[in-house]
């Protein structure tokens, strides 16, 4: 177990939806700690409760029940204007479809949310180009989405999740839409952004590939917490699953 401090706690979290007569509990008393500078993947199969989870610790969703600790603070206490000053400034968001802005540049698309945080647009476009020479793309300031390979997409989407030097990155399937090679240098890009900046990494994925990355992994099986698995017993899993029969 990690000696770093909790960044993130959730306490008996529940989401329930409500089909018809039938409650679904999405999520069923899951409680857990992340620690600041791990890398933690979240896994589990399709309809298990892992991407509602990784909704929960973003704060893009609401838990019908429990509760959820950033750096201490219940985010249920905070009002929808401090919420969206949480989300801005300490955390970063990596989605499987890149979500960039087709009509802006690739320094436009990650200055747009320091430039929304209050920075003036030229210093938002010099962190910008800071951070995309950061990531590999310092030849690639002017290029827009279109102009780009998927790799390079989603290389911009990294640098915008870091332009406000966040505490946390959350990284939804960020390898879905890349083939194997240029997933593998997403998965490397964003282990070494951990490893030089103490970031702590969430990834809610099915990629197996993350298994040699993370510290953690965190499995959902029918909305609980199914298992934890810390790095050394990480290390003898990648050295003898054979494809995705360690699941």
């Amino acid at each position: 177990m990690s000696t770093n401090p909790v960044v993130i706690h959730t306490e008996d979290v529940e989401r329930h939806y409500r089909l018809g007569d039938e409650v679904v509990k999405a999520l069923d008393g899951v409680t857990a700690d992340i620690y600041e500078g791990e890398f933690l993947s979240i896994m589990g199969p399709s309809g298990s409760g892992k991407s509602t989870f990784f909704n929960m610790i973003g704060g893009l969703d609401n838990p019908t029940g429990g509760k959820i600790f950033l750096n201490g603070q219940d985010i249920a206490e905070l009002s929808e204007r401090e919420l969206a000053y949480m989300r801005c400034n300490n955390m970063g968001y990596i989605f499987q479809t890149f979500n960039l802005i087709p009509v802006m540049s690739a320094t436009e698309n990650v200055a747009l949310p320091l430039i929304f945080s209050g920075l003036p647009v030229e210093e938002a476009e010099e962190r910008a180009g800071e951070v995309l020479t950061r990531v590999g793309l310092g030849d690639r300031l002017h290029h827009h989405p279109l102009e780009l390979s998927g790799g390079q997409q989603q290389r911009v989407a990294v640098a915008r999740a870091l332009a406000n030097s966040p505490r946390v990155i959350l990284a939804d399937e960020p390898t879905g839409n890349l083939d194997l090679k240029t997933g593998e240098e997403i998965i490397g890009l964003l282990h070494e952004l951990k490893v030089e900046s103490n970031v702590t990494i969430i990834s809610a994925t099915h990629d197996m590939k993350m298994l040699s990355h993370s510290d953690r992994v965190l499995w959902i099986l029918d909305g609980k917490v199914d298992r934890i698995m810390e790095r050394d017993e990480l290390e003898i899993q990648v050295g003898t699953m054979d494809g995705e029969e360690v699941l």
